[in-house]
């Protein structure tokens, strides 16, 4: 808690995440695999050009057609099964993601890890930022983050480093969401992974890897 107090109070809520609704925030959770957020923005464009935007137009278009959509988010033809995965799951919940919430968090990201495309980052992001269930996002940033404090588990496995924060903070979505964003913009302006500016950084002093510069 004293490095999420630290970092809130430098740079406020983050009001993550940014979409105009759940299915735009599950769209962009499968979008920005492997890309950066700029390209995930060109391929809303366009989706939403083309009236992509429900899960029933996602299940309706050809693959082919969508993975023309989604081309700037990269690795289209890919992306463009998994969004037609997940469009038919929701199928499941008549498209209603507002039924996932009464759910129970771990058993709802078992589900999701069941569906085509989509790994433990992105069941994070949908179980967290859409249904609004206590579960920890890990991603690139954070793990570096977690590695120059000098708090990483023992073992290096997804599960360990979001274990490291689940396990020690209460069980409170809202506190998840506000938490990993603040590790992200923090991450990607402070904390970056080629000359990290440690002389700025408000965790300096409790941080393994800033103490040492």
């Amino acid at each position: 808690m004293d490095i999420y107090d630290r970092l809130f109070g430098t740079y406020g809520p983050q009001g993550w995440w940014p979409s105009d609704g759940p299915f735009e925030t599950i769209v962009g959770a499968i979008l920005t695999q492997n890309t950066s957020w700029v390209n995930v923005d060109k391929a809303f464009a366009n989706l939403r050009a083309a009236e992509l935007m429900t899960p029933a137009a996602v299940r309706a278009i050809p693959d082919a057609e969508l993975a023309e959509v989604i081309r700037p988010s990269g690795y289209f033809n890919s992306k463009a099964r998994k969004l037609k995965a997940i469009a038919e799951h929701l199928a499941f919940y008549d498209d209603d993601t507002d039924r996932w919430r009464a759910r129970d968090a771990k058993e709802l990201r078992a589900e999701l890890l069941g569906v085509y495309g989509i790994g433990p980052e992105t069941a994070d992001d949908i179980v967290l930022y859409v249904a609004d269930l206590p579960t920890f996002v890990m991603d690139s940033y954070t793990v570096r983050m977690v590695d120059r404090i000098g708090i990483a588990p023992r073992r290096k496995r997804y599960e360990d480093y979001q274990a490291l924060f689940e396990d020690n903070l209460p069980k409170d979505a809202r506190l998840f969401n506000e938490y990993h964003a603040l590790l992200d913009e923090h991450s990607k302006g402070i904390c970056r992974k080629r000359e990290p500016r440690c002389g700025e950084c408000v965790l300096r002093e409790i941080c393994r890897e800033g103490r040492r510069t």
